[in-house]
């Protein structure tokens, strides 16, 4: 008999059918036994006549296999039941060493991520991961609908693309390689191919020593670049219809979800604000007193400058534009005297997005790389193709765990990873 999701079985009612999943609570009576089995599609109550099945030596979290009639009824998980007829043990659970069969699972964030597996079962964490499935699902969806090609890109490269020194070194046969800190000269290289526009989801990795509530060192970023743009506010305007799609999906696709974790997704109104990093500076400084900044914020300027977005605008997101070059990357398209045709995107007091138009003249590419103390030659695999026609472009790069951490209001972006690497964690 092929196996029935739990979510399906309004459509077999008084009908005999099998389910198989995961035993999740036991509440035994005198004469019948209450069984509630969770699949990934949900739970559902099962009852058993106790004179027909020995049930003392059930175990929680065991795959079981029940056969049995599925009827109407009222109880507090759905509007019907299953009569068991049927049931085997396929895989018998040994003493968990969490508890998860609790509406809350009260531990603290070691021992949640020392039994990620287990822990996953719980139905609030196991939510995250479905909105967070949603909103990687919507990316693609919305980029593939305007043009863009997905792209799967090198992890192993000669060089850092940001040209610094947080990268993870390793042996690579004879050589030297390094982990890559993101897909950005690949990206561009593929818009100079003709794809003109390209993206990927997938890891990256920064050898920060930070290790904070906000950072992993790795991570999953969403990537885009696309050709052919005017300017940075071209790729700001992409993002904003970009956001705005991704939490229509979710509020769609995982009311479910956002139910059981009780969040309510954020207001953008009509549009997201925006205003130059030195507008926020002063305004940090006149309106929070916040006098010690100098080229960009720290996490509490950030947290400020978005506190004052949603009380001027109702906006739970902010633009920032025109960053100082000295805190951008080589390929970053300079603006004015010391400015660049850049942006971040903060939402609820982090930076989920840093993004931006790039230099597409090979000339002005190698200056600034130069201007970097960096040597040319290093990149000529990654500068070559500007060479031979390169059109304006930008793009950005959305942190998948920061705006899953953000959008559910977690303590910790770890909570929003499945399993994640941070300066002390590489196990499990």
């Amino acid at each position: 008999m092929k196996r029935v999701l739990i979510n399906d079985i309004p459509n077999f009612i008084e009908k005999e059918i099998k389910i198989e999943g995961w035993l999740y609570r036991i509440r035994k009576l005198k004469s019948i036994t209450f069984l509630i089995i969770r699949d990934r599609s949900g739970l559902v109550q099962c009852v058993i006549e106790n004179n027909k099945i020995d049930l003392n030596s059930l175990k929680l979290e065991s795959v079981v296999s029940i056969i049995g009639i599925a009827k109407d009824s009222n109880n507090s998980l759905n509007p019907f039941e299953i009569l068991v007829e049927k049931f085997q043990i396929i895989s018998e659970a040994q003493e968990l060493p969490i508890e998860i069969n609790k509406k809350e699972l009260d531990l603290n964030l070691d021992t949640i991520l020392n039994n990620r597996a287990i822990s996953i079962r719980h139905e609030k964490v196991n939510s995250i991961f479905k909105i967070q499935n949603i909103m990687v699902q919507s990316f693609r969806e919305f980029l593939i609908n305007r043009g863009f090609t997905e792209i799967f890109t090198p992890k192993i490269v000669a060089e850092g693309a940001e040209g610094g020194t947080e990268v993870f070194k390793l042996e690579y046969f004879e050589k030297t390689a390094y982990l890559a800190q993101s897909p950005q000269f690949y990206k561009q290289m593929m818009v100079g191919a003709g794809f003109e526009r390209v993206f990927e989801v997938a890891h990256v990795y920064r050898a920060e020593q930070h290790n904070t509530s906000r950072h992993l060192n790795e991570y999953i970023s969403m990537d885009l670049e696309m050709g052919f743009i005017d300017d940075e506010f071209e790729i700001m305007n992409l993002e904003e219809e970009l956001i705005k799609f991704i939490l229509k999906t979710v509020e769609e696709k995982g009311r479910k979800y956002l139910e059981i974790l009780n969040v309510n997704l954020p207001k953008i109104g009509d549009s997201i604000p925006r205003i130059e990093l030195n507008e926020a500076i002063e305004i940090l400084k006149n309106v929070y007193a916040k006098k010690d900044l100098n080229g960009d914020l720290d996490p509490e300027g950030e947290k400020l400058i978005c506190k004052y977005a949603q009380e001027k605008y109702g906006c739970d997101f902010i633009f920032l534009t025109n960053y100082p070059r000295s805190k951008r990357p080589m390929y970053t398209m300079p603006f004015e005297e010391n400015g660049t045709r850049s942006f971040d995107l903060l939402f609820k007091g982090v930076e989920i997005t840093t993004g931006g138009q790039r230099i597409n003249d090979y000339n002005m590419l190698i200056k600034s790389i130069k201007s970097k103390g960096l040597n040319p030659k290093n990149y000529e695999s990654y500068t070559d193709i500007f060479k031979y026609g390169m059109p304006k472009h930008g793009g950005l790069a959305i942190g998948l765990e920061r705006i899953t951490s953000q959008l559910l209001n977690l303590e910790n972006v770890r909570e929003a990873s499945l399993i994640p690497r941070d300066r002390t964690r590489i196990i499990p």
